[in-house]
Formats: structure tokens, C-alpha cells, sequence
């Protein structure tokens, strides 16, 4: 079993940047994939990225391509997402979960096991 901490959300201006942090405890954290997902008011979660479990491949969500990045460090069991370039339509709570990869899918996510309870992010224009 994994449980997930979520930090680093805040209020920052357009153009800004945050990171993100995801703290795992369980002993699976450094075999599973990891994703970020973000729920905005009124819209469904979405996919954001994905890393799998040895941080060699990442996927993401078209319109964060190059303004975001996934990494993670297996040591310290927390997974990050650097957000750069923040546009007022990346305000929503972010979630990060364990996931199980499907390279085939778009997004390429077969299963969420565990979820964070998600950090706020709001980006003002």
C-alpha cells in the first residue's frame, strides 16, 4: 500500500512557476509509475504526466508539453512536477497517484491505486 502527501501549490501570476511535490510512504513507491492529474471547478480530472517507475520514461498532456516536468527521486520517495510558463487554465487542485502504465493508451494510464487528497493551484491572470 502507498499513501501520498501532496505540497508546494499556491497562488503564483501568469508566467509563474511552482513545483510540486508528492511524498510517498509504502515499500511499492519505488517499483510503481506516478502520475499527476488536476480537477478544475466544474470539469472532470484529467491526466497532467506520468513518469514510470525508473524515472526513463514520462509522459503528458499535450498543452503542458514543455512547460512541465515530471521527475522523481526514489531515495527520498517523492515524485515532483515543475510547472513553468502557469497559464490562468492550469488553476485546479493537482492529485497525484500510483498508477499502472499503458504505453499503448492516450493518456497512457490502466489503472489509479492510490490518490493523494490534491494541493491547490491557482495561476491569476
Amino acid at each position: 500500500q502507498v499513501q501520498l502527501v501532496e505540497s508546494g501549490g499556491g497562488l503564483v501570476q501568469a508566467g509563474g512557476s511552482l513545483r510540486l511535490s508528492c511524498a510517498a510512504s509504502g515499500r511499492t513507491f519505488s517499483s510503481s509509475a506516478m502520475g499527476w492529474f488536476r480537477q478544475a471547478p466544474g470539469k472532470e480530472r484529467e491526466f497532467v504526466a506520468a513518469i514510470n517507475w525508473t524515472g526513463g520514461i514520462t509522459y503528458y498532456l499535450d498543452s503542458v508539453k514543455g512547460r512541465f516536468t515530471i521527475s522523481r527521486d526514489n531515495a527520498k520517495n517523492t515524485v515532483y512536477l515543475q510547472m513553468n510558463s502557469l497559464k490562468p487554465e492550469d488553476t485546479a487542485v493537482y492529485f497525484c497517484a500510483a498508477v499502472h502504465l499503458d504505453h499503448r493508451s492516450d493518456p497512457p494510464i490502466a489503472t489509479l491505486d492510490y490518490w493523494g487528497q490534491g494541493t491547490q493551484v491557482t495561476v491569476s491572470s
